[in-house]
């Protein structure tokens, strides 16, 4: 995704928003396969454009091109699983209250059944995992109507991703990371901006 996307359509512009949330999802649910990182190391990418997000998408395409499968692993294990946890917590309680499974967690549940999501047995992770927040969005952008992505973004995500990437950007063992952290920083500027709208044009229709 970039800065200038006036030439796409609509439908496509939330295609192409619903891609970097599955892509962000993916990088951060577990080490990034091969396929991934070749598919990364592939982006074609316009050389003439500036702007944050491009340069966020020139350095992970460089890191996934050059990463060592052997260091990323063991890089993704000391950032997110750690002995007894990983150097960021990627989970919303954590970055509201301190605590996991906190009252966050609680709220997001209602909020997933209010949208007709139900947990699967198997899963053993909270939902509030970055991950899993970042798949809402992406179905909710596809599937969903603005004002629902609006207040599931407000709500679950805006109150504390930016300090998440901040916090996986300068985290001991973020090498390739960085990047990824970067890139997350430029698109959730892009997205708060796009809330941001949404929501004054909102309010300006109801006044």
């Amino acid at each position: 995704m970039t800065e200038s996307t006036e030439a796409l359509s609509g439908n496509e512009q939330q295609q192409l928003r619903a891609d970097v949330y599955q892509l962000i999802a993916a990088l951060l649910r577990a080490t990034p396969s091969p396929e991934l990182l070749q598919f990364l190391s592939e982006l074609d990418l316009d050389a003439d454009q500036d702007g944050d997000i491009i340069r966020a998408w020139h350095a992970l395409k460089l890191s996934a091109s050059t990463v060592a499968a052997d260091q990323l692993e063991d890089e993704y294990f000391k950032l997110f699983i750690g002995l007894g946890h990983g150097e960021v917590i990627p989970y919303t309680s954590w970055y509201l209250t301190g605590s996991l499974m906190d009252q966050p967690l609680a709220l997001l549940r209602q909020d997933l059944l209010q949208l007709g999501f139900s947990r699967e047995e198997d899963v053993k992770e909270p939902e509030d995992h970055l991950a899993a927040l970042c798949e809402v969005m992406a179905y909710l952008l596809l599937e969903g109507r603005s004002s629902e992505q609006m207040s599931f973004y407000n709500r679950h995500l805006d109150t504390w991703v930016d300090k998440f990437f901040a916090d996986l950007a300068k985290a001991p063992s973020s090498s390739f990371y960085t990047a990824v952290a970067a890139l997350g920083q430029s698109f959730f500027k892009l997205e708060q901006a796009t809330f941001g709208a949404l929501t004054l044009e909102t309010d300006v229709t109801q006044a």
